[in-house]
């Protein structure tokens, strides 16, 4: 896993350098994040509006929000520890580590899923066997 952490810094100082390269301006680390990762978030911005608003018109519309949102955060919350292994050296620092975590929740979210579905049949069927 540091070696992706160090890859992916020299890919972020590989892209600095293009930039500064091509447009010849003289940035601070602060302005060219502003101007990048503006950028950046606008274009995921409008890529996410346009995905939810696809996603609004399902079923269950906000049980796939909520496991987007989930999966999100544990994304996060996965690397960050990650990170903190590097960092106290308590611990191997490894991106199968990640994904080994992120595979826990997508295993138990499908269980969950899979009971919530049986749960939902079951309520279903005994409603029209009552009418």
């Amino acid at each position: 896993m540091k070696e992706i952490v160090i890859a992916l810094a020299e890919i972020v100082n590989n892209v600095h350098d293009m930039i500064i390269d091509i447009f010849g301006l003289r940035m601070s680390d602060k302005e060219l994040h502003f101007w990048v990762i503006g950028f950046i978030g606008m274009i995921t911005f409008f890529f996410v509006y346009f995905f939810f608003k696809i996603l609004e018109n399902l079923k269950w519309s906000i049980t796939i929000f909520s496991f987007i949102y989930t999966f999100t955060v544990m994304l996060v919350l996965v690397f960050a520890i990650e990170l903190q292994q590097a960092i106290t050296n308590r611990g191997n620092m490894e991106f199968a580590d990640a994904v080994m975590g992120l595979w826990g929740f997508i295993v138990m979210f499908f269980v969950y899923a899979v009971l919530a579905l049986i749960i939902y049949i079951i309520v279903k069927v005994d409603r029209k066997r009552k009418k």
